[in-house]
Formats: structure tokens, C-alpha cells, sequence
């Protein structure tokens, strides 16, 4: 049995009545393609005839086997269309008897073409998976990514006389780490005694004179006790799988010997950011397998995922980088959010992915679109000519 998880949900409009649902079916799709809905591969359907009882008849491939009693079609007029069926008896192969259950229309418009390519056409490859999934936001980090933090301070104890390299807990009570962690401004404090060194120097910075408020003097008297003379915290900021930003942890510099200048700043946002390139380096697979491309669009592509590996690890991925390879054309990368997904009896894996963002090179997407664009004429052109030929086989028939 297929199983399907849907992952990015289309905005629809219900359609509200069974007589409109059949207008709809009677004037557009008559004489136009139909498609059935999560079958294995683009499965076309046609409506065979209309019957008085405001049922009708549907013919599709022979081959095709339908799980359970309904049935749902999408076919494309001005917009993306839905229609649910009831199957009341099948009789024959791929020929079902079939009740109107109801029926939806997209809010928006599809906004590209979606077309079939063959396997040589092109093909998807170089596949950059994480290996775990990092919940930034419940502050769930893998035991490898907290390896690679302790190696960084480790590493480092010598920048500082204190130097802490710490996570964000999701039930942080003190509120400069809360602060940190909501909003991911840099923390600056170059003279631990100055009242004014407490205040931001610019909207990057956090705000600790704002903060502490009547509260100030006594955490500038515990500071002073303490020894530091200058405080730092850069927080660490994760891009991820959906490309919003989230701090997630946090580089903390106290001095007692020294007071820290924007230099110092600047080279531990530097460290900060080559932190996290280890960190997702550290996270990142790279699987260089071939799998095959079903159908693409400006804005995405449907792939059939074979690699046993490459299954487990995108199964639990909201989205992945990897490369196109046109036919005699080089690489191009794109970052790619899967909206659907689901299993054939087979047990290949089918994904449904939007390409979201820029590609990781420049020019790459203008370049996608340069050689998607004759494919898209060709694939245009024998549409027409096959609905033309449908359509007088239609007429012909009616004579």
C-alpha cells in the first residue's frame, strides 16, 4: 500500500455542490487530460461518458490497480483542480464506474509547466543530506555537533582568560541568554566598569543598559568584583533545512587582563561563522548516486529515490542540496524543500520538491532556466497536437 505524507499543504477552494462539481467536468474536461492522484508514475485518466444518474465512466491504463474505493483526479484548466470519487464498480481493467464526492480548486495558479523528461535526459545526483536532524529550536543537538563545540573551545582556551563555548537551553532563565537566543545580536561590553560600555554601540549589538535597567549598577559592581574587564558574546547562528536563521548557541570571551576592542568583535564573529560551516560539514552526507528525474518544472521536479542510504536519511529531511546534470551540460545546484513524498510496493521513494532560495552558484538558476526553456516548447508544441487530435477523434465519433 502507498503511503503518502504530505508535507507542504496547496491553499484550495471547495467546490460546493455535486452540479457544479459536474458542470465543471462537463465543459473543461470533456475533451482534456485528466491525471490520478498519487499513482505510481503520471497516470492519465479520461472521462468515457456522462450517465444519467449523474454518475460517470472513466477509462485509464489497463495496468493500473486502485487501493480501496476512491479515487482522486487533478487535471489543470486555469488552475489546479481536484476531484474526489467514489469507485462504485470496476468493470474491467482500468475501466471504473464512479460517483462525484467532491471537488476543489487552487486560490493560485500553478506557476509553471510541468512536463515529463526521460531518463537520459537529465538526472539528479551529489545529494547533501544532514545526518541528523538538529531541532535548534528545542535545543535537541546531536552528540557529534556538541563534539565539534568542545574541539572549537578546546582549541581556543587561549583567546581569553575565561572562554566559554556553550548551547542554548530551551529553559534559559537568565535573561541576557534569553535575549541572545531571540534575537541574535552580538553582546559588547569593552570596559566592564563604564556604565556607557553597557549600552548597544548600534542595532547588532544587545542592549544591556536597556536590559538591566535600575538593575545596572549592581551587575556592573558583580562584574567589577569578578575581575573582567571586557565581555563578549557571539551567539552561533544555524542556517536551517527551511533557510531561516536560529541561534542555537553562544561564544563567551571574559577578560581580566585586557579590554576587548571591535577587532576582537569582528575576529570572533569570524570564528563564529567557520564554526558553523564545521558544524554543518560535520553534519552533511554527501551521496554521489544517479537517481532518476520523472518530471520537472521551472519551480521544481518530481524524483524517484532507489538508494537505500539516501532513503533513510531524507526521509527525515525537510530538504537537501543536490545537482541536476542535464544531458551534455555541466552540473547546476539547487537546494530543494520536499513538499510531498511517498513509497511504492517497490519500496522506491518518490519526492515531490520545490526549489527553494538561490542556487549555491552564481548565475546557476538563469542558467536551469536557459536549458528548460526549448524543452518546454517541444513539450508545449506536442500537447497541442495531441489535444487537437483528441478533440477531432471526439467529433468524429459524435457524427
Amino acid at each position: 500500500m502507498v503511503k503518502i505524507n504530505q508535507r507542504k499543504s496547496r491553499d484550495f477552494q471547495e467546490i460546493q455542490s455535486e452540479e457544479d462539481i459536474l458542470t465543471m467536468l462537463k465543459s473543461k474536461f470533456s475533451n482534456r487530460q485528466l491525471y490520478i492522484k498519487y499513482a505510481i508514475g503520471k497516470t492519465e485518466i479520461s472521462i468515457n461518458e456522462f450517465l444519467s444518474d449523474n454518475t460517470l465512466m472513466l477509462v485509464t491504463n489497463a495496468e493500473y490497480q486502485n487501493e480501496g474505493d476512491t479515487l482522486i483526479i487533478y487535471g489543470l484548466s486555469e488552475k489546479y483542480i481536484e476531484f474526489d470519487l467514489e469507485i462504485l464498480e470496476e468493470r474491467g481493467p482500468g475501466y471504473f464506474h464512479c460517483a462525484v464526492k467532491g471537488g476543489r480548486k487552487a486560490l493560485r495558479g500553478r506557476r509553471d509547466l510541468r512536463f515529463k523528461v526521460a531518463p537520459d535526459d537529465v538526472v539528479a545526483t551529489n545529494f547533501r543530506v544532514s545526518k541528523h536532524t538538529i531541532d535548534v529550536s528545542a535545543m535537541n543537538i546531536p552528540t557529534s555537533i556538541k563534539v565539534v563545540l568542545e574541539q572549537f573551545q578546546s582549541q581556543n582556551s587561549k583567546m581569553s582568560d575565561v572562554v566559554r563555548v556553550e548551547v542554548f537551553k530551551h529553559d534559559d532563565k537568565e535573561r541576557v541568554l534569553i535575549q541572545l537566543k531571540k534575537t541574535g545580536k552580538t553582546l559588547f561590553v569593552p570596559d566592564a566598569a563604564d556604565p556607557e560600555s553597557y549600552k548597544a554601540m548600534n542595532e547588532d549589538f544587545l542592549d544591556l543598559a536597556e536590559l538591566y535597567a535600575k538593575e545596572l549598577p549592581d551587575v556592573i559592581k558583580r562584574n567589577v568584583e569578578r575581575g573582567y574587564k571586557s565581555i563578549l558574546v557571539v551567539p552561533l547562528i544555524y542556517i536551517t533545512e527551511t533557510v531561516s536563521s536560529v541561534p542555537f548557541a553562544y561564544i563567551q570571551l571574559m577578560s581580566k587582563s585586557r579590554q576587548f576592542t571591535i577587532d576582537d568583535v569582528l575576529e570572533v564573529k569570524n570564528h563564529s561563522f567557520k564554526l558553523v560551516d564545521r558544524i554543518r560539514d560535520a553534519n552533511t552526507l554527501l551521496v554521489p548516486v544517479h537517481q532518476r528525474v520523472m518530471d520537472i518544472s521551472r519551480g521544481g521536479a518530481k524524483l524517484r529515490i532507489t538508494d537505500r542510504n539516501l532513503q533513510k536519511y531524507i526521509l527525515k529531511s525537510r530538504g537537501f542540496i543536490f545537482d541536476l546534470v542535464f544531458k551534455l551540460q555541466a552540473p547546476i545546484t539547487i537546494f530543494g524543500e520536499v513538499k510531498v513524498s511517498y513509497m511504492d510496493e517497490e519500496e522506491n521513494l518518490y519526492l515531490g520538491v520545490d526549489f527553494e532560495g538561490n542556487s549555491s552558484r552564481k548565475n546557476e538558476m538563469k542558467r536551469y532556466y536557459s536549458i528548460l526553456k526549448p524543452m518546454e516548447t517541444d513539450y508545449k508544441t506536442k500537447l497541442m497536437k495531441s489535444m487537437k487530435n483528441r478533440q477531432k477523434e471526439s467529433q468524429q465519433k459524435q457524427q
